[in-house]
């Protein structure tokens, strides 16, 4: 575990426990200008540490990039750029290894590093910050997005591998879809899961556009007007894998329009999970009975002792608020501010992160449960008896049969309805001569469309759920996804 120093004392290291003594007074970073400290409120709420040493190693990785470039450039010497090398790779290992005390006295994790550096090499460290500002730690939370992108669709593909697994055992499932949550017309349930497939591959294609936006170098941007020293940009974005370098000094340190992007795609793609864990939930629960979840994701009461409950999917459907919020704090932050850099920006990583965790947490859990899910294929034969779910099928027989204008067929379709109703009989169960009181054009060859798996095999237009069609697109969706 990283240890976070809690108050003045309890400090590992004599040498980090003078430092840290230090900032009572003017702070050894920034404090030359004051002569005396910051009061304690202002030391909590300026600190950000406790959020922000997450990003140890990408911060380790851009300086080491940092003091390679002002190696070569001259703007440095080679032996103090290798010491430097050196001391960053020991404060890597001593964090690694969990020996490394963050304390909240040196504000950020750039500074935590920065000071312990200087303890292990002395006054050489000081050479690392040439022409490089703080407000440039913005290049860290690109990494860690770059990195985190990329985990966040291997999550993607596993559940789309879920669905498709069941998509593929249920191509020829039947079950009643709905509209309005209402019986509307049957459908496979593979067809169904297929459309999840859809969704979560537009997720994946928002996070790969906005990793590709978010591929650019900040570092060397300085506060804001760049450096009058000889630097290299395009070395340091080469060296951390970045695409291009940021064109606009100004927009690269003010800018966030990138963890934004990240957050919305977030939320994007919660509210799909949302949507498939609220029919999770429908679909588990004994009115429908479509599906029975797995101990491994559901819990018990603790005082109904029959109950299994879905909470992990209930969890997923309300995290989704969480994305969400995520995305309005962050946006609430930056919509007021002027360029260039305000301290308001260090609210940036508190939502990313717990947006990030989040949302892979969700994928997690989402992925378990429709992978282990299984399917009541009575019940779903049941529902598909309710609702008088072939009625469209019943009007289009008579646009083709009759040739009757579709409204017209609606029209005639609602009163037939109406007579099963009545009756309290499915479609189905009319006779002839009940329906050709009706429509006396109506003949036996009626009877043949009202049966949902053959309401089911006749939709065969692109994109259908005739049953056929839906084992082709689980092989096309492999193929494209996976």
């Amino acid at each position: 575990m990283l240890k976070a120093e809690s108050g003045s004392g309890n400090m590992k290291r004599t040498s980090q426990k003078k430092s840290a003594k230090k900032t009572t007074g003017a702070n050894p970073l920034w404090g030359g200008h004051y002569a005396r400290g910051p009061a304690a409120t202002m030391m909590g709420i300026n600190a950000s540490i406790d959020v922000d040493r997450r990003l140890y190693a990408e911060d380790i990785a851009i300086s080491k990039a940092h003091a390679a470039m002002l190696a070569k450039t001259g703007i440095i010497n080679q032996k103090d750029a290798r010491a430097i090398q050196q001391g960053l790779d020991r404060v890597l290992r001593e964090i690694k290894s969990g020996k490394f005390t963050f304390s909240r006295a040196l504000e950020d994790i750039h500074m935590n590093i920065e000071t312990r550096l200087t303890e292990l090499i002395g006054e050489t460290a000081g050479r690392l910050h040439t022409a490089r500002s703080r407000n440039e730690v913005t290049t860290d939370l690109r990494l860690w997005l770059r990195t985190v992108i990329g985990r966040v669709d291997d999550d993607l593909r596993a559940l789309q591998t879920a669905l498709l697994t069941q998509a593929a055992r249920h191509a020829g499932t039947l079950m009643p879809g709905f509209t309005h949550l209402q019986p509307a017309q049957p459908v496979t349930l593979g067809h169904h899961l297929l459309a999840y497939v859809e969704m979560l591959g537009r997720d994946r294609a928002r996070f790969e556009d906005c990793r590709a936006r978010l591929n650019e170098s900040p570092l060397g941007a300085g506060a804001l007007a760049g450096t009058s020293f000889p630097i290299d940009r395009a070395m340091t974005a080469k060296a951390l894998g970045f695409e291009r370098v940021m064109v606009n000094s100004i927009d690269a340190v003010s800018s966030r329009d990138f963890a934004l992007e990240f957050l919305a795609a977030a939320a994007i793609c919660g509210l799909h999970l949302s949507r498939l864990a609220e029919e999770i939930v429908i679909w588990s629960s004994p009115a429908f009975g479509f599906v029975t979840l797995s101990e491994s994701f559901t819990t018990g009461s603790s005082i109904m002792p029959q109950k299994r409950n879905p909470d992990a999917a209930e969890l997923v459907r309300a995290k989704t608020g969480r994305l969400l919020g995520a995305f309005n704090m962050l946006f609430v932050v930056m919509k007021g501010l002027a360029l260039a850099y305000g301290k308001d920006m260090q609210e940036d990583k508190a939502p990313v992160f717990d947006a990030a965790d989040t949302l892979q947490l969700s994928l997690k859990a989402m992925t378990g449960m429709i992978g282990d899910m299984k399917v009541n294929k009575p019940a779903l034969d049941k529902a598909l008896a309710e609702g008088f779910i072939t009625a469209t099928d019943l009007a289009d027989f008579l646009v083709r049969k009759l040739d009757m204008p579709f409204r017209q067929a609606h029209n005639v379709t609602g009163r037939i309805v109406r007579l099963a109703e009545q009756k309290k009989c499915p479609l189905a169960k009319l006779s002839l001569k009940d329906m050709q009181r009706i429509e006396p054009r109506i003949t036996k060859d009626v009877f043949t469309i009202l049966d949902p798996r053959r309401a089911a095999e006749s939709r065969t237009s692109f994109g259908g759920t005739a049953p056929a069609l839906v084992k082709k697109a689980v092989k096309e969706a492999k193929k494209r996804y996976l």
